[in-house]
Order: structure tokens, then C-alpha cells, then sequence
């Protein structure tokens, strides 16, 4: 049976459902500054970056505020975050998770987390997940944030695989970009009508087994 060399995971939407922790945080942010903010909205901050995601919220009332307001709030927002995701426990983990991270550890493929927070190490840590992957890829540790392929390029690096032999999993249509960009197998966790583009799209984790997986992608 075909097996990949690598399994990269995004974290948020896909490891653990953080997104409603950002989405309060941006929300607070944006309403701060007397600018509306809502759930649809909110879908186009998923994978991008803190930076990224301020300006995108300041276009909305094509406002444009100095460097070091930006700082200021970019700051402020994460601390607003950091206090939710405090409160993680290996329970968060998401359903189907860790079973599915279980047998590809018995298979041992190498896994990785890819991940534009700059908070992944903290939330893996609360996840009780350190052990788990072997290379952590964040916002701290790369230039460009997705769609371009750097955070997931410098995973299989990490764990010595060819990126067109790596399956990466991504609940965000910008991660299955990225995925798509560096040449991997690209696995859309979620919605087929946000993910699209993804090789393979999956609802979610629940009774899904690596090699089931394996088959789907082969007749791909």
C-alpha cells in the first residue's frame, strides 16, 4: 500500500477548533475601531497572518493607521487570544484526531504541525501533543505567510520528505493553496465549497482511517 513520507498538519480547524477564539478577538479588535465585523467576514482571516489580517480588517473602512499603532493592536488582539487558548486541554482535541495521529505514528510516518500562528508551540504544549510531531513550522519561523508554500516547504525539509510525496492537511482554502503551490498532496478538511481546490476534501477526522485516506488520494 502507497504511503506518504510526511502528514503536515495545519492546527487551527484541523488539530483543535480555535477559531472561534480568534474570531471573538478580531471582532473586539475591529469593533474597537468602530468597524463592523462578522462571521462571513472572518472566513477570509483563516490561515493568514496577524499583520495580514489587521490590514485586511482596516481596508474595510479603507483606513490606514502608523507602524506603530499596527504593533500596538496586533498585540493587543493576541493577548486577547492567548487568554482563551489558555484554557486548552487535551480534550479540545478535535474528534477522530487523535486516533488518526495514533496509527500514522504505528505506520511511522513523520508528521508536522504548519501553522501561520505564532501560537501553535503554546497550543501544542496545552494540547499535551509535543510528542506527537516532529517538526513545529510557525509564523515565528518563516517570511511569507500562506498561500505561499514556505511554512510547509520548510516542514518537509524538516523531516527529511519530498514535498510531492507529503500530504498536508488544511481547513483553510489559503493552507490548500500553499499546499498546492509547493507541489504536495493537499487534503481540505471541511467544506468542499471553501476547499475546493484541495486534492482530496474531507468533513472531518471521525472513523476515518490513514489507510482509507491512502486509497481515497490513489484513485485520485
Amino acid at each position: 500500500m502507497w504511503k506518504p513520507e510526511a502528514c503536515i498538519f495545519d492546527l487551527d480547524g484541523v488539530i483543535v477548533e480555535t477559531s472561534d477564539a480568534h474570531f471573538k478577538a478580531w471582532q473586539r479588535l475591529a469593533e474597537s475601531l468602530g468597524i463592523s465585523f462578522g462571521e462571513e467576514f472572518n472566513e477570509q482571516l483563516k490561515g493568514v497572518s496577524r499583520r495580514k489580517s489587521i490590514e485586511k480588517i482596516l481596508a474595510l473602512e479603507d483606513r490606514q493607521l502608523p507602524e506603530e499603532e499596527i504593533q500596538r493592536l496586533m498585540d493587543k488582539k493576541n493577548g486577547w487570544y492567548q487568554d482563551s487558548i489558555a484554557e486548552l486541554t487535551p480534550d479540545d482535541i478535535l474528534e477522530g484526531v487523535p486516533e488518526f495521529l495514533t496509527s500514522l505514528q504505528q505506520m511511522e510516518i513523520p508528521l508536522g504541525i504548519g501553522s501561520s500562528s505564532k501560537n501553535a508551540p503554546y497550543i501544542i504544549d496545552y494540547l499535551q501533543l509535543n510528542d506527537t510531531f516532529g517538526v513545529i513550522i510557525d509564523g515565528n519561523k518563516v517570511d511569507n505567510t500562506k498561500p505561499d508554500p514556505e511554512v510547509f516547504l520548510k516542514g518537509t525539509k524538516a523531516l527529511n520528505a519530498d514535498p510531492s510525496k507529503t500530504i498536508v492537511f488544511e481547513d483553510a482554502a489559503s493552507g490548500v493553496d500553499a499546499a498546492n503551490n509547493g507541489g504536495m498532496i493537499s487534503v481540505g478538511v471541511g467544506s468542499q465549497e471553501y476547499l475546493g481546490d484541495a486534492n482530496l476534501v474531507i468533513s472531518d477526522f471521525v472513523g476515518l482511517t490513514p489507510q482509507k485516506l491512502f486509497s481515497q488520494l490513489n484513485e485520485k
